[in-house]
């Protein structure tokens, strides 16, 4: 009985086990890009980096707007993510599915996964589709 409970609480508790692949567009000088690639892998995530030195065309041509862009674009599971967004709403946008094109996290917050070493404080991630731009998480 114990290892049953055991077994199911690892699988619980262990982040993008068997992740859907993550495509990282960064321009090449970047380094907190990179950063937040590595921060995804040490999550369980394949991640393939693709250097693009206008990562803000890519991302506008995804319907990213031109307010909410930031360093590095990325697709996963069918989505599209801008930004440092913590892999805790990437998991959670994964699991839920709504029927939006992706996540948006502006600008470089220094508070944010790459730019940081682990997200602290409040991150306020967007996310954006048909329907507009809404908040998708305020944590």
């Amino acid at each position: 009985m114990k290892k049953s409970t055991l077994a199911i609480l690892a699988l619980i508790a262990t982040p993008a086990l068997a992740a859907d692949p993550v495509t990282v567009y960064r321009d090449p000088s970047c380094g907190c890009c990179s950063l937040w690639a590595e921060y995804m892998e040490d999550r369980g995530y394949d991640v393939e980096i693709v250097d693009d030195t206008n990562v803000a065309r890519r991302a506008m041509a995804a319907g990213v707007p031109e307010q909410g862009l930031s360093c590095h674009h990325s697709e996963i599971g069918g989505y599209e993510v801008h930004g440092h967004v913590p892999e805790e709403v990437i998991a959670r946008l994964l699991a839920e599915r709504p029927a939006i094109t992706g996540l948006i996290l502006p600008g470089m917050p220094q508070n944010s996964p790459g730019m940081a070493r682990e997200k602290y404080g409040t991150l306020k991630v967007y996310s954006y589709g048909p329907r507009g731009i809404e908040v998708y998480s305020n944590e």
